[in-house]
C-alpha cells in the first residue's frame, strides 16, 4: 500500500539518519526503490489544493544549462562517496553516449534516478516567491552584489516570508529572487561577455546545518532561484555543497535560472506571493 504523503507524518532534519559522514540523509523516508525524492510531497490531493492559487498561462523553458533549468537526480553526488541519490553508485550508472534503439526497450540501469521521472510525474504545486531583491533593497538599492560571493541566511529567508504575508505549507515550491537576472538585463552586452572569462561567484543560501533543516523541516518539494547555483558559490573553503544534501540526501529537485522578473512585479502588484506551478522537464 503507497504511502499518502499529504499527510503522512516526515521526520524533521535531526531526526533524519547520517550517511557515513553527511548528516540529514532521507532515502529511509521515499524508500528503498524511491526515484522521485522530494517530488513525492505532490500528490494529486496537494495538486488540488494548489490549484486554488488561480492557473495562469503556461509557460515553456527549455531545459539546459543555458537556460531555466532543473537540476536532477543525476547531476550532483555525494562527491567523496562517489554516491547518488538513493545510494545509487556512480559506477553503477551508464557513462558516455549510449545509443538506444527502442526507446520501449530501455536497461532499467539506463533509467535509474533520471529526469525522465520528474516528467512523467510533473513538479507541480503552490509556488512561493521570497523576493529578496525587493525585501533587501534600500531606495531601490541592494546591499550586495548577485555576482559576488554572498550568502543569505535563514534569518533573512524568514523575516522576507513574514514581511510578505507568507506562511509555507508541506509541498511548497520554494522560489528566491536572489537578483542574478535582474543585474544582467540592466548590464551592457560588454559587461554580459566579460561573464565568461571570470570565475563563478554568485549570491544564494548559505551553507550551513540551520539553512538545512530550514529548508526540510518545512518539507519543500522543489527549490529554485534566478541564479546559476541556488545556493552561495563558490562555498568556502571546506564546506560541502548544498548540491549534495539537497540532491543526493534528500532527491529535492532544483531550479536554477529562473526568469523571476515579471512574477515579481505580478506578486508585488497583487500583494500576493503565492501561486500555482507547472513545470514538466524534457522527458529525455
Amino acid at each position: 500500500m503507497s504511502t499518502d504523503w499529504t499527510s503522512a507524518k516526515l521526520p524533521s532534519y535531526d531526526e533524519l539518519p547520517a550517511f557515513k559522514n553527511f548528516p540529514g540523509c532521507a532515502w529511509s523516508v521515499w524508500g528503498a526503490d524511491d526515484q522521485l525524492g522530494t517530488v513525492n510531497l505532490l500528490t494529486e490531493a496537494l495538486v488540488k489544493q494548489s490549484a486554488a492559487e488561480e492557473i495562469r498561462d503556461d509557460e515553456i523553458h527549455i531545459n539546459t544549462q543555458s537556460g531555466s533549468q532543473w537540476d536532477g537526480l543525476r547531476h550532483f553526488p555525494l562527491l567523496e562517496h562517489e554516491t547518488f541519490y538513493n545510494n545509487t553508485l556512480a559506477k553503477d550508472l551508464p557513462q558516455g553516449i549510449n545509443p538506444i534503439d527502442d526507446p520501449h526497450q530501455i536497461d532499467s540501469a539506463m533509467t535509474r534516478i533520471g529526469i525522465q521521472n520528474w516528467a512523467n510525474h510533473g513538479i507541480c504545486g503552490r509556488g512561493v516567491l521570497l523576493d529578496l531583491v525587493e525585501f533587501l533593497s534600500k531606495d531601490g538599492v541592494l546591499p550586495y552584489d548577485p555576482w559576488t560571493t554572498h550568502a543569505f541566511t535563514v534569518a533573512e529567508l524568514e523575516a522576507c516570508a513574514k514581511a510578505q504575508g507568507v506562511s509555507f505549507r508541506r509541498g511548497d515550491i520554494l522560489i528566491i529572487r536572489a537578483g542574478f537576472t535582474r543585474k544582467y538585463y540592466e548590464s551592457s552586452q560588454e559587461l554580459r561577455d566579460s561573464l565568461r572569462g571570470k570565475p563563478e561567484t554568485f549570491a544564494g543560501i548559505e551553507q550551513s546545518e540551520d539553512m538545512k533543516r530550514f529548508l526540510w523541516n518545512n518539507h519543500f518539494a522543489a527549490i529554485a532561484s534566478d541564479q546559476p547555483a541556488i545556493e552561495r558559490w563558490p562555498t568556502p573553503e571546506g564546506v560541502p555543497h548544498m548540491h549534495q544534501t539537497i540532491l543526493g540526501l534528500w532527491g529535492m529537485p532544483i531550479g536554477e535560472m529562473f526568469d523571476l522578473e515579471k512574477l515579481s512585479e505580478v506578486c508585488a502588484e497583487y500583494k500576493r506571493y503565492t501561486f500555482f506551478v507547472s513545470s514538466w522537464p524534457l522527458n529525455m
